[in-house]
């Protein structure tokens, strides 16, 4: 069966990540997304090292492109306004991520469209939205782990500094927000006749990520707590003899377990560690001591002391390992395919697995340009009118 967006035309304006990545998802479940880039290309297509000859791929363009097409054109021609026109004219989803007012300076802007394509889906993606004094603040992924607080709840022990991820995890949780709030905006239109405007900001989207449990004591007003010391959120990475787990304690059961998988009958008895809200006040204790067991043996002998004991636990893998673990082969998450160019690549599957409507990788990513001709062809132009438009570098065509 075609994906469950089958049918579904996106025009995907967006560059770098955020955008990139919400469109791809849509990719996998069957849309037909246009990725609308520049003459010279996406950016990301050379901003991380390349890996093909001519320098048109990197493995990060790849991951956030597969499955699309590509009309490489200069949106700011003459000849680039009236294909685009004309491709509005057809989509259902048009997503864009430029700075607020570029849109609107292109004859694109959300209002003139919509109101010339009401059954138009309009998806706005920016750092920090289109209000507030930081509107024309440029922006990456490391702006908004500062600004939402991110940085903060990867703080430092003993120093208390703040500290940064190492991923764009702001620009991929956006994604995700995006890709579920245009389907939510799809079944919405079919149920009302009329498109809208989504805005996304990723600003907006990591604090809303973060909030459950990373605002926890802002969450009452009137009774703010003071944040955490980073000395009491210590994580759960375990020294073994050779190597590295995490285990989780969160219930009576599963602390209990973990005591009985050390040999020590003395730990259960600890009055610090006996119910969940003492272990919790005594967190750095109670990880400090087992982090002195798990030190005396292997991580094969933890693994399996901790699984009889039913504690959570697993091996922590460098990322090498991944792919080979059999937990990780046995759901066969990861396909292989053909990057023309490139050569053999790998790339996880979808997530959200559909039993009937199936989700999949819809191919490479594109080439720049690779579907221009055909795009152009579907539009009415004829090869002679697509000729003049690469003459006059309004329209790129793979070659």
């Amino acid at each position: 069966m075609p994906g469950p967006l089958n049918g579904v035309r996106v025009l995907d304006l967006t560059g770098v990540v955020s955008g990139p990545f919400a469109t791809m998802f849509l990719a996998d479940q069957g849309a037909d997304v246009l990725k609308i880039e520049p003459i010279g290309g996406d950016i990301t297509r050379r901003s991380r090292a390349t890996i093909d000859k001519d320098g048109e791929f990197s493995a990060l363009f790849i991951s956030s492109n597969r499955g699309k097409r590509s009309l490489a054109i200069d949106v700011k021609s003459a000849a680039g306004r009236e294909v685009l026109a004309k491709l509005v004219a057809k989509a259902d989803v048009l997503v864009q991520n430029f700075r607020p007012g570029t849109m609107e300076r292109l004859g694109l802007g959300v209002e003139e469209l919509r109101q010339h394509h009401p059954r138009l889906i309009y998806v706005s993606i920016s750092g920090v939205g289109d209000t507030g004094p930081y509107v024309k603040k440029r922006v990456y992924d490391p702006i908004i782990q500062g600004l939402s607080g991110f940085a903060d709840i990867q703080s430092q022990p003993v120093t208390n500094r703040p500290q940064m991820i190492r991923t764009i995890v702001c620009d991929k949780t956006t994604a995700v927000f995006t890709a579920q709030a245009v389907a939510a905006a799809l079944y919405a239109r079919e149920k009302t006749g009329q498109g809208d405007h989504i805005q996304v900001a990723m600003l907006d989207a990591m604090i809303s990520y973060l909030w459950p449990e990373g605002m926890m004591q802002y969450t009452v007003v009137g009774a703010e707590a003071t944040a955490a010391d980073p000395n009491d959120r210590p994580d759960l990475v375990f020294k073994t003899s050779d190597g590295y787990i995490t285990a989780g304690t969160i219930s009576d059961s599963e602390w209990q377990g973990f005591c009985r998988a050390t040999g020590d009958p003395e730990l259960a008895k600890d009055p610090r560690f006996a119910t969940p809200s003492a272990r919790s006040v005594n967190a750095t204790a109670r990880i400090s001591k087992m982090a002195e067991y798990i030190s005396r043996h292997t991580t094969a002998e933890w693994l399996e002391r901790l699984d009889a004991a039913d504690v959570p636990c697993s091996p922590i893998l460098r990322r090498g390992e991944i792919i080979h673990n059999e937990q990780v082969v046995a759901r066969d998450i990861i396909a292989e395919f053909d990057q023309p160019k490139v050569g053999r690549v790998r790339q996880p599957k979808p997530a959200a697995r559909f039993a009937i409507n199936e989700a999949a990788i819809g191919g490479p990513a594109p080439r720049v340009g690779e579907h221009s001709r055909d795009v152009l062809h579907e539009l009415g132009y004829d090869d002679g009118a697509i000729d003049k438009m690469v003459a006059e570098r309004s329209v790129r065509v793979a070659v």
